[in-house]
């Protein structure tokens, strides 16, 4: 088998497939949200590779809209596994955000374009920010959060580098494809809450190996943040205040029970969404 062949036949081993894991990893950096869930209420299993895009749910009059707008940047390929987990577990929440999937990708599985085409992520970046700031104009007392997963982190990286301080709520970042030294500055001063990080030592095929073939989304040196953290040195390295805007959760062994097992696409099981990011999103569960 060719190089290329190789190459393709691990972006999409990483892509369709949830690694195993066999040891613990690292805990939380901070205490997981606190809520009033079970194991038991919702089923682990979930499928996130559907056909079609979701561009808004559960939309009402923006006038009188008082939930959480949420912004959601699906990883490589268009596989829509982000958009269509959060999808699922609102309505299992009962509609209490509105998802507006902002579509970046090359296309239908072009895992390794979207993977190394940084300029184009970044090009897809300031579309988001228009659109973010549009929508604000528009509603601008609504709640913003913006939610991306793998290499769609790059995409919403840099929309925060094009958006002003403090004009959307909060960031959350799935197993980013991003470098750890990523200067995450912008980004954390867009959002007034800061950043969330979900993070997992765990994710050794598609933030492990694929990355160490291909290298990450924005092309800088070392491994990827979604596996080892964000580590910003040098002129990108954050001071005391910039730091209390960033927040870093790798994955343990207590979140099995919600389906996620630190796998690249363990976080989009509905039990793991509703538990772990609606907190963050400011939706609640009914």
């Amino acid at each position: 088998m060719g190089y290329r062949s190789s190459l393709y036949l691990a972006m999409g081993l990483s892509g369709l497939f949830v690694a195993p894991g066999a040891a613990d990893g690292p805990r939380w950096a901070t205490a997981p949200p606190t809520v009033p869930l079970a194991p038991r209420v919702w089923p682990a299993e979930h499928r996130t590779y559907c056909s079609g895009r979701v561009v808004t749910t559960g939309a009402r009059s923006a006038e009188t809209d008082p939930r959480p707008l949420v912004w959601v940047v699906d990883g490589a390929g268009d596989l829509k596994g982000c958009s269509t987990a959060l999808a699922h577990a609102n309505r299992l929440a009962g509609e209490t955000a509105e998802l507006c999937a902002f579509p970046w990708s090359h296309g239908y599985r072009q895992l390794y374009r979207d993977q190394t085409d940084w300029a184009h992520a970044k090009a897809q970046g300031e579309r988001l920010a228009a659109a973010i700031r549009n929508r604000t104009a528009r509603e601008p007392n609504r709640r913003v959060v913006l939610v991306a997963h793998s290499a769609g982190c790059a995409v919403a990286l840099a929309a925060g580098d094009a958006l002003p301080p403090d004009s959307i709520d909060r960031t959350i970042l799935l197993a980013p494809s991003v470098s750890a030294g990523y200067d995450l500055r912008p980004s954390l001063w867009a959002a007034r809450e800061g950043a969330d990080v979900f993070c997992s030592r765990k994710d050794w095929v598609a933030l492990g190996f694929v990355v160490r073939v291909v290298g990450t989304t924005d092309r800088g040196p070392g491994g990827a943040a979604g596996r080892i953290g964000f580590r910003p040195k040098g002129p990108a390295a954050l001071d005391v205040v910039t730091n209390t805007r960033l927040r870093q959760h790798f994955w343990s062994a207590d979140q099995k029970w919600t389906g996620h097992n630190g796998g690249h696409h363990g976080m989009h099981s509905p039990a793991f969404v509703l538990a772990y990011l609606f907190p963050l999103i400011g939706a609640p569960v009914k």
